[in-house]
């Protein structure tokens, strides 16, 4: 029997619910939230959004779910400055869960200096305060969550803004789509189900104790990423993440030397909506590297298109970084050392 199979041990670590979190992850879905645009479509040339950590996660998987279909650029900023090219035909839209980012309030004061089109989604905090001050609007996000964990609320508020503006179509039949098919998913992923009935569980199992490597197809970058945060902040645990083809002209080779025994473990997330040319990729390295890089744990994404299968894995990854932290002794929800790192400065 696991020792993820036990609830009292699972209640030993997860003290503040993060698999219950993570079990509302398609409610999110439906947070359908009520603003007014005082601005259209033709009055944009550019859209930028700026954002820290999860905060900037949904605008990631925006970018890879519309990628072939936008006709404006879409930029995400992490970081304290606007580009250069920001101005009063700019939409800009400030994401900062805590609402207290101070990356994010610089762009935030940014734009209002160069007249931009201003939307911001906060829980509350310096920025919702800002933003109503400046009669800018501003979409109020449920409190509750860390940021990495509301992500999912994060691109549902997203595509009601592309939606609204007519940049983007069918958004919300897809989400809808993606949200169903999440309902099936997390209910497989409970605590309460087995370890040998539970992707979720089986797959921290592998991990326990290793560095962690993801690895996607560019198109697929942003669940790469956020498998690479859950890992970080709900796992206590070092991960990095890259996409193919990018890493096939680099981090391949830094596989073949030292340290011979190494202490990592790679996750592949595979798609069939993947070209022929990625899936070969995936397969040649594999092969290539066969006795020097781990062997790779081998996801298959479930879904019908992009969008669905974004949201499977972001979802995957909360669930398998949440009980990786548990094995790790550790508890999920708990960063002090990031706001202690905040006060510091």
């Amino acid at each position: 029997m696991s020792i993820l199979d036990k609830v009292d041990y699972i209640q030993r670590f997860d003290s503040n619910g993060a698999l219950d979190i993570a079990l509302k992850i398609p409610s999110q879905l439906d947070a359908k939230l009520e603003f007014n645009l005082d601005f259209n479509k033709e009055d944009i040339e550019n859209v930028v959004v700026c954002g820290m950590g999860g905060s900037a996660l949904a605008a990631s998987i925006c970018q890879n779910w519309w990628q072939d279909s936008l006709d404006v650029p879409f930029e995400v900023i992490r970081g304290h400055n606007l580009p250069a090219y920001v101005g009063s035909h700019s939409l800009i839209i400030c994401s900062s869960y805590s609402g207290n980012t101070e990356e994010t309030i610089s762009c935030f004061n940014q734009a209002i200096k160069v007249n931009a089109k201003l939307v911001v989604v906060t829980s509350g905090g310096e920025l919702g305060k800002l933003a109503s001050e400046n009669k800018q609007t501003l979409i109020k996000m449920e409190s509750g969550y860390q940021p990495r964990m509301a992500m999912f609320s994060g691109v549902r508020i997203l595509a009601d803004i592309f939606a609204g503006l007519n940049i983007v179509k069918g958004a919300a039949a897809e989400i809808e789509s993606a949200k169903n098919l999440l309902l099936t998913s997390v209910s497989d992923w409970h605590k309460e189900i087995t370890t040998d009935k539970n992707l979720a569980k089986q797959i921290a199992e592998e991990l326990m104790g290793k560095a962690i490597w993801v690895y996607a197809s560019d198109q697929f970058s942003s669940a790469s990423y956020k498998w690479k945060i859950s890992f970080n902040e709900n796992a206590k645990t070092i991960a990095s993440y890259n996409v193919i083809p990018e890493l096939n002209h680099n981090e391949l080779i830094g596989w073949t030397s030292h340290p011979v025994e190494k202490p990592f473990a790679v996750v592949e997330l595979r798609s069939h909506l993947d070209s022929d040319k990625i899936n070969k990729r995936f397969d040649e390295m594999n092969n290539l590297l066969s006795g020097r890089m781990p062997a790779a744990i081998e996801i298959d994404l479930k879904g019908q298109n992009i969008i669905e299968q974004l949201l499977w894995a972001s979802a995957l990854g909360e669930f398998v970084s949440i009980y990786l932290g548990i094995l790790h002794g550790v508890n999920p929800m708990e960063v002090d050392i990031i706001e202690k790192f905040k006060q510091r400065l």
